[in-house]
């Protein structure tokens, strides 16, 4: 057998799928390639390669022309309708080379026939993985630490990540749009990393989880005396941005009478506190996210025409996690080390069936819901091994989030006080009488909340000089 290739021609490690029903010749083929740095998985069916692939996804398919059931031709037809950068190899005998060149023809990367020479397979096996490399990446390495929060190995990803470099060099505005759990705020977070405001500080906020009054003052902040209860200077979002990012999350649900002062700062690059009497600068880039459609909500009134222009100069869409199905094993064993650091557990990994079932499920919640559901596996688990029956157990459970007792306990006390102040209007005495709790235990509460009464009054009173953006409609 000839030398394997060199290392300069070998990447490291890469992962190669290979298929042929004949065992003798499957186990060498895959010895001389394991031999020459690759990692192998055999198989001896083109079904058998499907399931391996929506299990893992390898970055070369080499595959027998001949093989029971579906043929090689078949397995690369049904692997270019779901990974069409995905490179295949074909081995064929004399008599199948026509059906070979026609399959070149269609987009097979190349074929060689038995008995195949070992130097040009894998010179082959070379030149398929370093022209494929930049699409198949598994992981973020060097100057790709700015995406490192997103895992991912597939093409789709890949395509999104790309754009999203190329923007990030720019200072437009750009908007994420996804299904919710898609991972919008992460890519948020790397397109702000990538870019020259990279040292600046990078806020994010939801603009659907605040009531309107508190997201106003969130957003542009207060003076002191604007309001009952402004004890003192609040400095907004746009100014703890500043020179940074600010992600805007669900902007669909920015409630019309934002929608005007928000569009009023971005054409003015300044903004006003309620209650303040001069407007301040302030350089933010602004990142926007959303799962609503905006075009509907334009059409019904519900979202401005020219906000959304302003905010949608450039459009990146992040695919949902069942059209990136190759990226699940990776996730759910990157969210199971995270796990066995929360829960202090020896976690190494999931058994084979556990994985199968997780690569299957239709993931209606995204990665969101993917990771509520391994923290749910990986918290009941008594084995290093998470097992099928966990997996199962927490796919049928809705994608609720996992949380101490005491994360529960606050929330649900946060929610309860806002609650209170809606309908009793702002008012503190109404709001503790109804809580049962005396006025000074219950400032205490809103304390330690931070949340303001005079916010919840239905009409605030504010200095003459106005909110930001009011009266101007273009």
């Amino acid at each position: 057998m000839n030398a394997p290739a060199t290392p300069s021609t070998t990447p490291k490690g890469a992962r190669l799928l290979v298929v042929d029903d004949d065992p003798d010749l499957l186990r060498l083929l895959s010895l001389r390639l394991e031999a020459a740095g690759y990692r192998v998985t055999a198989v001896t069916s083109a079904e058998s390669a499907l399931t391996q692939l929506e299990v893992e996804h390898p970055q070369l398919v080499l595959s027998d022309v001949r093989l029971p059931g579906r043929d090689g031709l078949a397995l690369f037809d049904k692997i270019r309708q779901s990974h069409p950068a995905l490179p295949v190899i074909l081995l064929t005998a004399h008599g199948t080379i026509p059906d070979a060149v026609e399959a070149t023809a269609r987009g097979v990367f190349s074929y060689l026939t038995k008995p195949y020479d070992a130097r040009e397979l894998l010179d082959k096996i070379a030149q398929a993985l370093a022209l494929s490399a930049p699409a198949v990446q598994p992981g973020p390495s060097g100057d790709e630490q700015w995406r490192a929060e997103i895992v991912s190995r597939s093409t789709r990803m890949a395509e999104v990540l790309a754009e999203a470099r190329m923007v990030a060099q720019s200072d437009a505005s750009v908007l994420l749009r996804g299904d919710s759990g898609t991972g919008k705020e992460l890519l948020a977070r790397a397109i702000h990393r990538a870019s020259a405001r990279a040292v600046q500080p990078f806020v994010a906020v939801n603009c659907g989880a605040i009531p309107e009054a508190l997201l106003e003052s969130e957003l542009f902040g207060h003076v002191k005396g604007a309001f009952t209860d402004a004890v003192a200077n609040h400095k907004g979002l746009f100014q703890q941005a500043d020179h940074g990012t600010l992600m805007l999350d669900e902007i669909g649900d920015m409630p019309p009478a934002l929608q005007v002062k928000l569009l009023r700062v971005l054409q003015d690059r300044a903004v006003r506190p309620l209650g303040a009497s001069q407007s301040i600068a302030v350089d933010v880039r602004i990142i926007s996210a959303t799962h609503r459609d905006l075009e509907t909500a334009m059409q019904t009134g519900q979202f401005r025409e020219d906000l959304y222009y302003r905010l949608n100069v450039v459009t990146l869409t992040l695919p949902p996690l069942a059209a990136r199905r190759e990226d699940i094993p990776l996730l759910a064993n990157h969210f199971l080390q995270k796990m066995a650091t929360k829960y202090g557990k020896r976690l190494s990994g999931f058994a084979p069936e556990a994985l199968k079932a997780l690569a299957a499920a239709p993931w209606p919640g995204n990665v969101r819901q993917l990771y509520n559901v391994v923290e749910q596996a990986c918290a009941l688990a008594g084995a290093p091994l998470v097992p099928l029956a966990l997996v199962q157990r927490a796919l049928r459970v809705p994608g609720v989030e996992v949380q101490t007792y005491a994360q529960a306990k606050q929330r649900f006390e946060r929610d309860y006080l806002i609650g209170l102040l809606k309908m009793t209007d702002g008012n503190v005495a109404d709001a503790a009488c109804l809580a049962d709790r005396n006025r000074t235990e219950f400032y205490r509460l809103l304390q330690k909340h931070e949340l303001t009464p005079g916010l919840f009054k239905l009409d605030p009173p504010e200095a003459s000089g106005g909110s930001v953006a009011e009266g101007r409609q273009d």
